[in-house]
Parts: structure tokens; sequence; C-alpha cells
């Protein structure tokens, strides 16, 4: 039944895009500057081993917005007009209710504020169900201003893979600009407005809850942080050339000497989402809404900076280190239940929408396939320990349980292993209870356990994964084709 509105809880999701957890002070982190998300994790429950059902941007968003799992992209449509084409990166179904629509359907004011570029390729359909949304423009993928308009002299500044995407950087992101206008601040100040605007003075304003989506792209790359945020862990005579993305890969060694500089302006950019999330929550409390209304803050997945046995840098498929697979995920109760636990169940990305229906009393027109958090908090033992998680990304798996983290292409499960022309398989396997950093690789020394992880992903795939295979045609719409086996 559904509740009345003057007991139905207001909900706020913060999503921060390749926010790793090795970088905020409350999961240990000694050196960075993180009060206002250190202050809400010890208002908070919160989650030490949380990760993504599936990955990268896209998918996992997917999973957010529906409450469903994405893996194991055996249905993958590329949409025509994007800028990236892997499997699962395609648009939320049509037929399939969203967590938005539900919510609004039962009387809620629903906004989603966002600068992540890719939501808004032509035809994703991430906006179903929002009253209010707004893309929040001038991430450097966003095909906003003129690369024309690129000033030359500013190009020795950065070291990149491409002239096209710092000039991106240069007339999008326009790194000499306030604080305030770059797309990080206004995507949060967008949020700002909404909970002011939607809260007149004189209204009554228990007559409609609201939910509020709000998904900030920093600090995911270009990795450019405002200077004074840059200083707070950097020096400026090591700054440039400023390396706005690194090639995904084990490539750690090309950037030796600009690993300092990168991690510097990564963690400036961490540190002005922490700013800016921080005004989000004092916007909370000047509106006397924090005792009603539940916050989420967490993230899709990680990055790395070399320091695993691979030297991987960025967040490749095929190497799903902790780097990437460990991610923040944090939940304040309006009650305070949970305040500064720390809780070590397995849970996904997936159980965000989970519980954001079960604490409003809603029930989606599909299955919702997470779990409700909120009995972790009640401590009753409604919640369903799970033995194993499962993701995939790309043409890659992951699997971890207590005691195993493994990763590997899906080479295993054709014939010939070798079938990826000049791509041997990867496969790896790390023994948490000794080596919880995932240090040793013992997959060649552990067979059996191997065979385990690879029977459970498969069984969590309902028997087999495409593996898919980019040809050089495209269709009449200029979508590249792929194959499947």
């Amino acid at each position: 039944m559904t509740q009345s509105h003057q007991t139905q809880l207001n909900v706020i999701v913060v999503v921060a895009d390749t926010l790793r957890t090795a970088f905020l002070g409350c999961y240990g982190n000694d050196w960075i500057h993180t009060p206002s998300i250190d202050r809400f994790a010890r208002q908070s429950v919160r989650f030490t081993r949380a990760h993504p059902e599936c990955l990268p941007t896209i998918p996992t968003r997917r999973t957010l917005h529906s409450g469903r799992r994405a893996f194991p992209f055996n249905d993958y449509q590329p949409v025509p007009w994007d800028n990236v084409y892997l499997p699962g990166w395609q648009p939320m179904s049509a037929e399939e209710s969203t967590i938005a629509e539900t919510l609004q359907q039962a009387g809620y004011h629903t906004g989603f504020f966002a600068d992540v570029p890719h939501y808004f390729v032509p035809g994703m359909n991430f906006t179903r169900g929002f009253r209010q949304w707004e893309f929040i423009r001038g991430q450097a993928e966003d095909r906003w201003n003129a690369v024309a308009n690129a000033d030359p002299a500013l190009f020795d500044r950065y070291r990149a893979g491409s002239q096209e995407r710092v000039a991106a950087h240069l007339v999008n992101v326009r790194p000499q600009r306030p604080e305030e206008d770059w797309p990080t601040a206004r995507t949060f100040q967008g949020a700002i407005d909404f909970l002011r605007d939607n809260r007149p003075p004189g209204r009554n304003h228990a007559s409609s809850p609201f939910y509020l989506y709000v998904d900030s792209f920093s600090p995911h790359e270009t990795w450019e942080a405002p200077l004074h945020y840059y200083d707070l862990y950097g020096s400026r005579a090591e700054r440039e050339p400023v390396c706005l993305t690194a090639a995904y890969g084990p490539f750690a060694d090309r950037y030796d000497d600009r690993i300092p500089s990168i991690r510097a302006n990564y963690a400036g950019l961490v540190t002005m989402v922490d700013a800016w999330f921080g005004r989000l929550l004092d916007t909370v409390d000047q509106l006397g809404l924090q005792d009603n209304t539940l916050i989420f803050f967490f993230s899709d997945h990680g990055t790395n900076f070399g320091e695993n046995p691979d030297k991987i840098i960025g967040k490749p498929a095929d190497y799903m280190y902790p780097g990437t697979m460990n991610i923040p995920l944090l939940m304040r109760h309006p009650a305070g239940l949970g305040a500064g636990q720390v809780r070590n169940e397995l849970v996904y990305t997936l159980d965000v929408p989970a519980t954001i229906l079960a604490v409003t009393g809603q029930q989606s027109a599909d299955p919702i396939e997470g779990q409700n958090l909120l009995p972790l908090l009640e401590q009753n033992n409604a919640f369903r320990a799970r033995d194993y998680l499962t993701c995939r990304y790309g043409n890659s798996v992951w699997y971890r349980d207590d005691r195993n983290w493994f990763f590997s292409t899906l080479d295993w499960q054709s014939t010939d292993p070798s079938s990826r022309p000049g791509q041997p398989p990867i496969a790896r396997l790390f023994d948490l209870e000794t080596d919880p950093d995932c240090q040793d690789d013992i997959a060649a020394r552990s067979p059996e356990r191997v065979a385990v992880a690879r029977e459970r992903i498969l069984n969590d795939a309902g028997g087999h994964l495409n593996y898919y295979e980019r040809r050089d045609s495209t269709d009449a719409l200029g979508r590249p084709q792929f194959s499947s086996r």
C-alpha cells in the first residue's frame, strides 16, 4: 500500500564517476581532503565490500535507473552517433520501467542533474520519469563548444593522446574559469536549486516528496583540477605537462614522470566533488530536510595508478583490480539508523534502487533484482547474505567471494582459448585472506578455484556469455557491427 505524502521519505542519490575508495578519508586515506564525505560517513552506514554488478559508465547506470541487472550483456545493440561501443553500452529499454517513473507515478517530484555526457547521446533514454532534468554541459567528452576555438598556444601545457581531446577540454571545461563555472560545480548547484525551488517559503512542504538523482562526471577524466585544489596535493613545478588522460592498460611505466601530477589532479577533483557535495548537504540541513530524506553517496567504479602487479593505469576491462572494482557506498537514514556502522556484507550497486523502492513503499512494474539494505541497519536478519558477486565489463568478467578475487577475459568459453589474434587470454586469481591487496596471482596454482569462479559466473549469466568481436563494417546508420559467439 502506498504511504501517505506525510510519511513518505524524500530520496537523494549522488553518484561520483570513477571515485575510488582509496582516495577517501572515511575509507582509510590519511592525506586526502574529503571533510564533507567523511562527515557524511560518520552519519551513515559505510559499506566496505561494495562493487558494481556491471561496467562501465552506461551499463551500470542502466542498473541504477532500472533496478535490474544489465549483466550479462547477451542482447547488445549499439546506438548510432555514440562515441563508445562496448557490450552492454546501450539505451534504457523502452520495454522496462524505471525507478523515476515508479516514484513519479506515486506522487514524487523527480529531478535529475548530471554532467555525464554519455547519458545524453541521442536515443539513450535516461530522462524517463524525471519531471525536471538538466544536462550540464562542458565535460571534455561533451560535443558542445567548437574545438576550432581552442587556443593553440595552450596545447604545450598538456600531454594527451590527441590534440582534439585537449582542444575539447580547453573549450568545454575552460580551466581558466572560476570554480563555480566548472561542470562539477554547476551540476551540484543545479541540484541545490532544485531543492530550494521546490520548497518555496510559506508552502506546505510535506505535500509532495521528492526523488533527486545527481550524477557528477568528476573525478573521471579529464584529469585537471582547479589550481587551488591541485595545490593541496602537488607541486606547481611538476604539474605540467598535464596528462588529461592516460592510455588504459599495463602502461604505468610510460607515465612514471607524470603519475605524481596525474594523482594530484585526480585527488584535487575528488576534493572538488567533496566541497560541492558538502554544499548540497548544507542545503538539505538549511531547508530542514535532514529528518525526512534518505541520502546515498557512491561511485560506479574506480581507477588505477599502477599500484598492482600488472602496472595497470586507468580502468581497462581486462584487468579488474580493486582500484577499479572497490567502490564507496554510504547511506544516511533520516532516523539515524546505522549511523557510524561499518558493514562488511557483499553488496552491489544493484541494491541502491531496491532500497529506494523499499523505503518509499513502492513496487516497480518489473521485478527488482537487488536487495533492500534497510534490514542491515535495522538488524532484523532479513538481508540474505551473498556468497559471491559477479560482474561483466566489455569482453571480460569478474568474480569475488570471501576468499577469492578473480577476473579474466572470456576466451575460456571457446574451444580455442587463443582465438583472439595477437592477444593471449588473461586470467588472474588472488587469495583475499592472505593477499587482500591482490598482488600475488595464483591462478596457475589454483585451477580448482578458477573453475568454481567460472562456473558461478556462467550460472549467473544463464549458461553463456556472448563474446563480441567488432567488425570493420558499419550498418546503414553508421553503427559499428559486431559478431558474437
